[in-house]
């Protein structure tokens, strides 16, 4: 940086209340911000004025004085200039978010360079001031990020204390839906047992989650979980891979193998696709399910197992056994306890809370901070019916944020290809009440430029009943705004006139406000 003096905007304005303190945190804990600066002069001013501000401030003057200053004692956030000798300030910024990304860094920069302020937002920045900067530019950004990281943490908190109460936070399940909450106590109840269990769903609901799931709360969960995918398989090669096979068995058996039950033994089977197995494998199913015995291909002794079987297909397997696709027998084996995953289409506010969650992973799994999704980008991720389900949405998510090229991700990085269900016809006959409904509250809000009353006028439904439906949605009422990952919940929806309602009332509820 240019030897220069102060710049005179750091001093306070005249007619400022020096004590004036828009950005304080609370008084019983006093934010401790790092600023780094190669000007002694400007280290000093901005440090006056953040002490003024009641935070805690320690300097560096070049990069890696910041980073040895940072170790010894991290800061609530980090304000630093570009332009540097030794270690600049973009350097710096990428090394911290490589080790901390909790911590935010806002970088001050020529008023003439832009490209570097650019370039350090995508590298993960807070945010930038450009010179001269002013003092009280400074400690609104300062407080505005302090205030996000808060958000940050607290929704991070949330998130996890759901997950715990639900327990299967470490298991990967995320979704607080009514029918989710349904799944999840199903999987807590059967997981004790030894009860063989039918998971039954559209493709890519998540299934196989929900069997490691029930495995890994089991008092099996030391014991191996094996998968087999059984659509995948050939009948003889089906045959070998779940039983195990002799060697001389057949042509390629050039020594013994076993198969999955055996390594299952005292753990979990996990047997996907279950009903594309083909009617002669079904039988030594089903004798394993009764006597928990088999004989290897090819041999003669039987072998005793100790397995947990869980099972899972897209098929209807009730209809396959009207049609014989399908044994009777063996499908009430399978269905002791059966649980239905719903399709991510029912599943209300938990779409959108599955697209944060993929966005973070795939955030940290590229090394790339996005912030998160434009109100577009958001709308477009709740109007599709996903008919692939929570699979397409996640590959939808990491698509959006491989390819974005900002910190927000916008409607045009989402790659969907089926119609938007605000956009589109629904499928009729297909189509249930409750996607019925969300799309005529959805669309007359569309029409009507967001406004709930009117909506409801239209409707002729009660006011709180829209928004208890679009806070059950997880929709944000039709505002311009950031719906961020990392910002918080801006968009929460509420009504000047009253709170978000507590109960559900219904469209014809004559409780409902008319």
């Amino acid at each position: 940086m240019p030897r220069t003096t102060a710049p005179r905007n750091l001093a306070r304005p005249n007619g400022t209340d020096a004590n004036r303190n828009p950005s304080s945190p609370p008084k019983s804990v006093r934010a401790k911000v790092l600023v780094v600066d190669d000007e002694a002069s400007v280290r000093e001013a901005l440090r006056s004025a953040l002490e003024s501000g009641r935070y805690t401030v320690e300097t560096a003057c070049d990069g890696e004085e910041a980073l040895k200053r940072f170790d010894e004692s991290p800061p609530d956030l980090v304000l630093t200039d570009l332009a540097m000798p030794n270690l600049d300030g973009l350097g710096l910024l990428r090394k911290l978010h490589e080790s901390s990304p909790a911590v935010p860094v806002i970088v001050i920069t020529s008023s003439t360079d832009l490209t570097s302020a650019v370039e350090a937002m995508r590298a993960g920045a807070e945010n930038y001031l450009a010179k001269p900067v002013d003092i009280d530019a400074v400690l609104m950004a300062v407080e505005r990020a302090i205030e996000n990281r808060s958000v940050r943490e607290e929704a991070a908190n949330l998130r996890r204390q759901v997950a715990e109460e639900s327990g299967l936070e470490y298991q990967g399940m995320v979704g607080t839906s009514p029918p989710m909450q349904k799944v999840y106590r199903s999987a807590r109840q059967v997981a004790p047992s030894r009860a063989t269990v039918l998971l039954t769903g559209e493709s890519g609901t998540g299934k196989g989650d929900l069997a490691r799931a029930i495995h890994a709360m089991s008092p099996r969960a030391d014991k191996p979980l094996i998968h087999l995918h059984c659509a995948a398989l050939a009948e003889g090669v089906l045959e070998s891979e779940l039983f195990g096979h002799e060697k001389g068995s057949f042509t390629s058996a050039d020594r013994r193998r076993l198969g999955r039950f055996e390594l299952a033994h005292n753990g979990t089977l996990f047997l996907d696709e279950v009903g594309e197995i083909p009617p002669i494998i079904q039988v030594k199913l089903l004798r394993v399910l009764q006597d928990r015995t088999f004989e290897r291909v090819g041999g003669e002794s039987p072998i005793t197992v100790d397995v947990r079987v869980i099972a899972a297909t897209n098929r209807d397997l009730a209809a396959d056994v009207k049609s014989g696709r399908f044994r009777e027998d063996l499908y009430y084996r399978l269905r002791v306890v059966h649980i239905e995953m719903p399709p991510l289409r029912l599943r209300g506010g938990d779409i959108f809370l599955l697209a944060q969650h993929f966005l973070k992973k795939f955030g940290d799994e590229n090394k790339k901070r996005v912030d998160g999704f434009s109100d577009a980008a958001r709308a477009k991720i709740l109007g599709a019916r996903w008919p692939g389900n929570v699979r397409a949405l996640e590959n939808a998510i990491e698509h959006a944020v491989v390819m974005c090229d900002g910190p927000v991700i916008d409607a045009d990085d989402i790659p969907i290809d089926e119609p938007s269900e605000q956009l589109g016809a629904l499928r009729i006959p297909g189509a249930t009440m409750q996607e019925l409904e969300r799309y005529a509250i959805l669309k007359t809000l569309e029409a009507v430029n967001g406004s709930t009353s009117r909506a409801a006028e239209i409707l002729n439904i009660g006011t709180r009943t829209i928004q208890y439906r679009l806070h059950e949605y997880g929709v944000p009422r039709f505002r311009a705004g950031l719906w961020s990952l990392h910002k918080g919940e801006e968009g929460e929806p509420h009504d000047s006139g009253g709170s978000t309602p507590q109960a559900a009332p219904s469209a014809d509820d004559p409780r409902a406000d008319n």
